[in-house]
This record gives structure tokens, sequence and C-alpha cells, in this order.
């Protein structure tokens, strides 16, 4: 009963566990590319501590996108690892060696963002996930002096 209960519980974590091997995975460019995904995962590896100082965000009505900018202290973007669910319409980023201004604003109710929510996993780890309003696609890329991490998302 013990082996079957261990085994049922394994095929259900499983269900839910994300595979790397049906994901498009690239590594972030400090350029934007104009290459929209609608899902992924991406990565920077370098990148040294910082805080999240701000994030905002603006259209870009001719182009036709939302401009999602969160702002670090540092000279660079810290090293992160993103995801976006088209399912769950969810961007989630890991930040390392990172930490959040107490005094953020976080956004709320944009033109495609439903709200950005901040969550310290440790001291020196912060995942950040972006709910959205609907099923889109992304450009993402990072620019320095100062650090930012840029997301356009377009319908």
């Amino acid at each position: 009963m013990k082996l079957f209960s261990i085994l049922i519980l394994f095929i259900g974590y499983s269900a839910f566990a994300q595979n790397l091997t049906e994901e498009r995975i690239w590594k972030l460019g400090s350029k934007k590319k104009s290459i929209y995904l609608s899902s992924g995962v991406f990565h920077q590896n370098a990148g040294a501590s910082s805080t999240i100082s701000s994030i905002r965000s603006s259209s870009a009505g001719q182009q036709g996108y939302e401009r999602i900018v969160i702002d670090f202290t540092g000279e660079s973007i810290p090293k992160l690892y993103g995801h976006i669910s088209e399912t769950d319409k969810k961007i989630s980023v890991d930040f390392f060696q990172t930490s959040v201004n107490p005094q953020l604003k976080s956004l709320t109710n944009t033109k495609y963002v439903k709200s950005v929510d901040f969550l310290a996993i440790d001291k020196d780890q912060v995942t950040m996930e972006i709910n959205l309003k609907s099923k889109y696609n992304y450009d993402v890329f990072y620019l320095d002096s100062p650090g930012r991490l840029v997301i356009d998302v377009r319908p």
C-alpha cells in the first residue's frame, strides 16, 4: 500500500512538472530582436547582486505592444531564469542574488497586465510573477547602465 501511494504521488507530481524538452530555451540578449514567442524558457547567467528598484509600463500604440520594464540598482541585470506559460497566461522570473525595494509600487491592471507579484524565496532570491489578461506573445531582452529587464507584450 505504501509503495502504491508513493507511485501515485510521483505520477501526479510529474504530470505538473515543466518539460524542458518541449520548451524553447533562449539566452537573453542586450538588443531587441522583435522575435515574439508565446511560450518558452529564457535565462541570463551573468550578473551581480542587485535590488529591484521599480517596475513600470508604457504602451507603444503604433507598434502595437506594451513594454514592461524592471529597473535594477546595479549596472547590469542579475542572474535570472524565466518561464513564459501560455496556458497559465503568466510570466515567472526567478532573480538570483536579488532583493526588492520595500517601497516598490507594483503594476496592476495595465493594457495587458492583470497584476505583478513578488515572492521572496529567501534573502537572496526573488520570484516575480506577471499575470496577464489573455494569451500574448513576448520579446524579452535586457539593457545595461543601469540594468533593466524589458518585456514587450503584444497580441
